[in-house]
């Protein structure tokens, strides 16, 4: 029987009513206590690392999570994560550049509604999970409602349906129905994982909208490492007098800063030399782009860089990498640095 350990992070599937609402109480072994099926699947041990509302979710706990799969890797066959789905496809996006090609199953699942209620999804996504970590399925993805998503493509995109998750620019692994796996695409993976220990948090994010004063970007670059820019359709920036926005991009990459710019359209990513807006910033600015990649991976993938290195070069050379399918679309100066 295949080996298994859960790790208990909190969220709404562990949570219970207080006075002031919904909030985490119950452990991961009171978790798989209420899915007695699951112990039929494997040998279970629980660890509970901490119990937090995702919300609270810090890149520190994310390190604390690769710490917890790197020293248990050689005991177990895969691991199931119980999480908050307000920050579960952030914390899927950075596992997979934490923990590269695992030839193990990672699993992220949660619910939308607390285990302890009637009418709940948590023991359907629970048991659906540890399916998914006895299979041949292997690297980081998240289970839930049934679809099996990759970790680097996953997004919330309802805030109370039980199919909370959708996979973005890219097909489900896999699907579950009345507890059997039938898979689509199995990704790739090597014989041992690539474990990285650090994360730079100092990357911002800035979303546009009609108006967006420059200052605010100036902000965050004095600030951080890194900001990622959520623009409109396929990319650009207002360019009208005084907008100001090219002018402190420049700055800021002279100054050793790393700008990406993304869309805030969810499918089909961006592409900067469609439009005058998005040219110039593309082919004189250089700043980098992310296309159909998520922000949720974007801006993990940038953490786990500027943890890695704070070299330009290196930086634009990992970014433009594709890891865990992260990115699809490449174009000019990402084609070059496969």
């Amino acid at each position: 029987m295949k080996r298994v350990l859960m790790l208990g992070t909190g969220g709404t599937i562990a949570s219970e009513m207080t006075g002031s609402g919904l909030a985490p109480a119950l452990t991961s072994e009171q978790l798989v206590a209420q899915v007695p099926e699951i112990a039929a699947l494997c040998d279970i041990t629980c660890e509970q690392l901490f119990s937090i509302d995702s919300t609270n979710i810090t890149p520190d706990h994310w390190l604390l999570l690769e710490d917890a799969i790197e020293r248990n890797f050689d005991r177990y066959d895969g691991f199931v994560i119980a999480h908050g789905t307000d920050t579960m496809a952030y914390t899927a996006a950075a596992l997979s550049y934490l923990v590269q090609s695992s030839p193990k199953p990672i699993v992220l699942t949660g619910a939308q509604k607390p285990i302890l209620f009637e009418n709940t999804d948590s023991k359907t996504n629970l048991a659906d999970a540890f399916r998914c970590a006895v299979s041949d399925l292997c690297g980081v993805m998240i289970v839930f409602n049934g679809r099996v998503i990759l970790g680097t493509r996953a997004r919330k995109t309802r805030t109370t349906s039980f199919q909370a998750f959708s996979s973005i620019n890219y097909p489900l692994l896999a699907v579950l129905q009345n507890g059997f796996l039938m898979e689509y695409i199995r990704p790739e993976c090597l014989p041992a994982p690539r474990f990285f220990r650090r994360l730079d948090p100092r990357v911002g994010l800035l979303k546009i909208i009609p108006g967006t004063d420059c200052g605010l970007l100036d902000y965050l670059l004095a600030h951080n490492d890194a900001v990622i820019i959520e623009s409109y359709g396929v990319g650009g920036l207002p360019s009208y007098q005084g907008s100001g926005f090219f002018d402190g991009i420049r700055r800021a990459i002279e100054g050793g800063k790393t700008v990406v710019m993304t869309t805030q359209v969810q499918n089909e990513g961006s592409n900067l030399a469609v439009y005058d807006v998005g040219f110039h910033l593309k082919h004189d600015l250089l700043l980098l782009e992310a296309y159909d990649m998520t922000t949720e991976a974007a801006l993990a993938k940038l953490m786990w860089i500027l943890g890695e290195t704070k070299d330009p070069a290196q930086i634009r050379r990992l970014f433009c990498k594709p890891i865990s399918h992260d990115l699809l679309y490449l174009k000019d100066e990402a084609q070059n640095e496969k």
